[in-house]
């Protein structure tokens, strides 16, 4: 049994890759995508599908209507979705596709430092599983494959 992982958070650093390689370690049957992770292809897509926009709130608009088409494809597609949330980066689209995995009935696993328990109290008692740490994370999953 193999199952797809949408990682949904930020896109500013690198911890897609510390779940993708911990995962291999633990050897962990998963598939994994997410939000496109290349800043510039992702605010910019809308024009290089649509053309150019007469502003800066259209360009947004237009590169919204294809991120949230991909987003909403392989959500659907998702078998478990991991919500990360940080300190750093304001995290309304973390937001949003925790949300829609609620919507959508998908295994949701939030992680999140304790200082943000108050902010995400909601969304986190709509969650499976609320974890501080990617690793937390991925031991949550890992435990589905137990015998």
């Amino acid at each position: 049994m193999e199952f797809t992982v949408y990682l949904a958070g930020q896109i500013h650093d690198d911890w897609r890759k510390e779940i993708k390689d911990k995962a291999a370690q633990m050897n962990l049957p998963l598939q994994f995508t997410g939000p496109m992770e290349n800043h510039d292809r992702s605010d910019n897509i809308g024009e290089e599908i649509l053309g150019e926009q007469p502003n800066a709130v259209l360009k947004d608009e237009a590169a919204s209507k294809i991120n949230n088409l991909r987003t909403q494809v392989l959500l659907n597609k998702s078998d478990i979705v991991i919500a990360l949330f940080g300190e750093k980066y304001k995290q309304w689209n973390s937001a949003m596709d925790a949300a829609a995995a609620i919507a959508l009935n998908k295994p949701l696993i939030l992680i999140r430092p304790e200082s943000l328990h108050h902010p995400l109290k909601e969304l986190s008692e709509k969650a499976q599983v609320t974890v501080e740490t990617p690793e937390q994370a991925l031991k949550a999953v890992s435990y589905i494959f137990e015998d």
